[in-house]
């Protein structure tokens, strides 16, 4: 297909498929102008939750709401029931294929719950129970959930604490946690090497709890020393405990210190009743549960910054307004971080996060009408904080400077190159300060050299691919990576080559992308794919999709490549299967989730970057109504 071609061709219908794209995203707007999204519903929270609400009944918790809750508990034990795939266990998201863990717990919720049932029911129950039992018995049980966290015991442990409160799990097959160490002071966390990683203090504190409740240890001394701090330690999860229960946002992780904390007698503990609370409000109408509440702070500034020029300033001032009353500008509580960063949601239980504050920043800093002081001293503040982040090896973590010895505490590719863009970003603004900003930019791209892989490929902390090998998406986070280099005028530089030429060398037959070479093709991952390809706007002289993929030794076949990349997206958008979205999201270790947005966003950017690349002009307001507002 030639250049003529592609002008003749794949321009107009271009040009159609992104305005159809970009109004899609833009109609999912909430009234206040910015982005909710939609996480999928998960079947390891809908367990979680069903068995802490049930276990607070049944120990005399719920007095004045038993007939409420215990419908709860019904809905969520017919709910899993419903959702068990053919192979007789669970996963995290009706997506997802089964495994181990997802699998134990939802065996352990229905085998628990045995609230009055038809007989039908009863009998599928039954069904339901078996089949399961024969998955967690050719998987490995009790061994195959240590196996796959390996030393991180941040949800191994929670997963066989649930299964030993429903009775199925000897409590001696549950690794004790030290509680006790949340009695030390937080400064001291990363110097103690706790078996958990940082963001899962709650859990260590409660789950440590309820497993010295059931086994004590042998040791005298230890006995003596976990009696004395327990009530301590209560303290302390009742002082990062959010102000509407929900540790984190998140059911799962709610659901185990609730359990847990019931498993101890402490029924009536404000701890216990507020989780509850959190759980009763966070259902949704089918009797299910999300991973988490929303991540409306994330898909807000991807949002924002995928629709670029697209979103009028009319409509940017109401999203820029909002996340400047996002930004923490206090210490945290949870996490001790200082203040300047934001969280992926709007509510109560988020923490400050390194991968949404670059994300927040870039969209503070878009638009035609900002003026850098409306924005200055939150930006700065934000700019100091994600600094002080920076690990010793250059990288960047998600929450915490220096823990670094579990992978969801380490540097990470995907989360340092989105700080390095917005670094990047901050100090060109700030010229009079770029000293302050170059050590620590040099530092990230160095990191980011030492991570690629031998083949060319970069693998990302927070996303997979359930069909790749070892669950990992080196598509996401290659292109994450490359917009960094591209930011920093970096093309030519030997790693962002290498990163494209693997990029384009696992391009599906069917023109689209997976999250690795042989996996099937989403609308995530190819527009992510086709993003990051069309590197930079093309000088007039240069073909229409050219750019610095033309530096490979074939520009013809990598115009093709792009041009089969672009036409398998604008086929998506025709048929309007565009919208569908993958599970490629991890959650807290390696929980799988999937968010209604994520194709829409990826798919705006990547079209609205081909549109700009092809220099075709976008059909105007008159034609398709007001533009962004």
């Amino acid at each position: 297909m030639t250049s003529g071609a592609l002008d003749d061709v794949l321009i107009p219908r271009l040009v159609a498929a992104e305005q159809i794209a970009c109004e899609g995203l833009l109609a999912e707007r909430a009234d206040s102008g910015t982005w909710v999204g939609q996480l999928s519903t998960s079947a390891l929270s809908t367990a979680t939750a069903t068995l802490a609400i049930h276990l607070f009944v049944r120990s005399g918790g719920a007095t004045g709401r038993a007939e409420s809750l215990g419908r709860l508990v019904e809905a969520g034990r017919d709910w899993l029931l419903a959702h068990q795939n053919d192979d007789g266990g669970w996963g995290d998201t009706v997506l997802s294929f089964s495994n181990i863990s997802t699998t134990m717990l939802a065996h352990a919720t229905l085998s628990a719950v045995s609230v009055p049932v038809s007989a039908t029911a009863a009998e599928k129950r039954i069904l339901v129970l078996e089949r399961a039992e024969r998955y967690i018995e050719r998987a490995g049980g009790v061994d195959a959930v240590l196996a796959r966290y390996g030393r991180d015991r941040t949800f191994s442990v929670p997963i066989l604490t649930h299964c030993a409160l429903a009775g199925l799990v000897d409590w001696r097959q549950v690794i004790a946690l030290p509680f006790e160490l949340a009695a030390v002071p937080h400064r001291f966390y990363k110097t103690l090497r706790l078996p958990v990683v940082s963001y899962a203090l709650p859990a260590l504190i409660a789950i440590g709890l309820v497993r010295f409740h059931a086994r004590r240890p042998w040791n005298p001394l230890a006995r003596m020393v976990r009696r004395l701090v327990s009530g301590r330690v209560l303290r302390v999860l009742e002082s990062i405990q959010p102000s509407n229960g929900g540790f984190l946002e998140a059911a799962p992780l709610t659901s185990f210190v609730t359990m847990s904390l019931v498993g101890c007698g402490l029924v009536d503990h404000k701890v216990t009743r507020r989780g509850i609370d959190f759980l009763a409000e966070s259902v949704r109408e089918d009797g299910s549960w999300p991973i988490d509440s929303n991540l409306a702070t994330w898909v807000t500034t991807l949002s924002a910054n995928a629709l670029g020029e697209r979103l009028s300033e009319v409509a940017r001032e109401p999203i820029r307004e909002w996340l400047l009353g996002q930004q923490y500008r206090e210490v945290h509580p949870y996490t001790n971080a200082d203040p300047g960063g934001w969280s992926w949601t709007d509510l109560p239980g988020g923490v400050p996060d390194v991968d949404d504050t670059p994300g927040a920043v870039l969209a503070l800093l878009e638009g035609r009408g900002v003026e850098f002081e409306e924005v200055a001293e939150s930006v700065k503040a934000a700019s100091e904080w994600l600094l002080s982040v920076q690990n010793r090896d250059g990288g960047w973590p998600t929450f915490c400077r220096g823990w670094g010895t579990l992978p969801f505490d380490r540097s990470s590719s995907d989360i340092t190159a989105h700080t390095l863009r917005a670094l990047m970003a901050i100090a060109a603004r700030l010229p009079s300060e770029r000293e302050r900003f170059d050590e620590a930019i040099r530092r990230g791209f160095d990191f980011l050299r030492r991570q690629q892989r031998d083949d060319g490929a970069w693998v990302p902390l927070w996303f997979g691919n359930q069909h790749a090998n070892d669950e990992q998406n080196p598509v996401y986070g290659t292109a994450r990576v490359l917009a960094a280099w591209r930011a920093a005028g970096l093309e030519n530089d030997t790693s962002a080559v290498r990163g494209r030429e693997w990029l384009a060398g696992v391009q599906n037959s069917d023109g689209g992308w997976g999250g690795d070479a042989d996996t099937p093709s989403s609308v995530e991952e190819t527009a992510l794919a086709v993003e990051a390809l069309l590197d930079r706007v093309p000088r007039e002289a240069e073909g229409v999709w050219a750019g610095r993929i033309e530096e490979r030794s074939d520009p013809k076949n990598a115009e093709k490549q792009l041009a089969g990349g672009i036409n398998w997206l604008i086929d998506r958008v025709e048929t309007g299967t565009w919208t569908k979205s993958s599970p490629i999201g991890f959650y807290f270790a390696k929980l799988w989730y999937f968010e209604k947005l994520y194709p829409l966003i990826f798919t705006v950017a990547a079209l609205r970057r081909a549109r700009l690349v092809a220099g075709a002009a976008e059909r105007s307001p008159a034609d398709n109504g007001p533009e962004g507002t």
